[in-house]
């Protein structure tokens, strides 16, 4: 909440002071402070190779980092494990479609759900007591517009509506903060319509931090975009205001990378 014209410290869901990779001699990730506001959808954007994708798995802790903090709710997670963070409710979604192939949705779905409860991988229990995620799942394919696809193995489903249900599986998982990693590649102009107005609609419920190279997705999606560039910060704001900074149509907007 706002207040004389500056935010709570608790505002802020997700933070990092001096963030830094160094691999070998090289900064892929050089100082970065990132402020992600909870209920907000945060937007991290740059040209190839400004590190968005180090950061990335800086944040989600699929990398350690060289220097530098990350702070989770307020907690210290710079040096916690990729598990221990996604069960405070930091959850992260693959660019790469992460569906088990050969499983139904509502299955998927249900895995997702299984491992919430710590039990991931009891495919040999009984079905009346595996049966009792079938409520929760079935709400969560209906929340991303995949009840029709219940019973359809993720294989056989468009490539649209295979990243829905990896959204759905996240949401599974209970997250309080989502990190999409491209959720839009791939994708052809109708999917990702799709694909953006539901995470406009899971918004309402959800903080999202995302990696996105469709800026059409980014000016209409984001309330505020971090603009990296040689692995730092080199503007943050709104996407009108950005648009208009001689720095970034030079780094990036005007680099002809979409």
């Amino acid at each position: 909440m706002a207040h004389g014209g500056f935010y709570l410290a608790d505002e802020f869901i997700l933070e990092t002071s001096g963030l830094t990779k160094e691999f070998a001699g090289f900064f892929a990730v050089r100082d970065v402070a990132l402020k992600v506001r909870r209920g907000s959808i945060h937007a991290l954007i740059g040209p190839n190779g400004a590190g968005k994708t180090t950061c990335f798995n800086l944040l989600t802790k699929f990398l350690k980092p060289t220097g530098g903090q990350i702070r989770y709710k307020g907690k210290d997670i710079t040096a916690m494990a990729p598990a221990d963070v996604a069960r405070l409710g930091l959850v992260r979604s693959f660019q790469i479609s992460a569906v088990f192939p050969h499983l139904t949705a509502l299955e998927n779905v249900r895995v997702a759900l299984q491992r919430q409860h710590g039990s991931s991988f009891d495919f040999w229990r009984s079905k009346s007591v595996l049966d009792r995620f079938n409520p929760r799942a079935h709400e969560l394919l209906n929340d991303v517009g995949l009840s029709e696809f219940a019973n359809t193995p993720a294989v056989e489903m468009p490539y649209g509506r295979k990243r829905a249900l990896e959204i759905a599986t996240t949401l599974a998982l209970d997250p309080e903060m989502m990190l999409l990693d491209e959720p839009m590649a791939g994708m052809g102009h109708e999917d990702i319509d799709k694909i953006a107005a539901l995470i406009k609609r899971i918004s309402a419920k959800y903080t999202i931090l995302m990696v996105e190279h469709n800026l059409s997705v980014v000016a209409n999606l984001s309330d505020i975009i971090t603009v990296l560039t040689r692995g730092q910060v080199l503007a943050e704001g709104h996407y009108a205001d950005l648009s208009k900074d001689e720095r970034v149509k030079e780094a990036y907007l005007g680099a002809g990378h979409g």
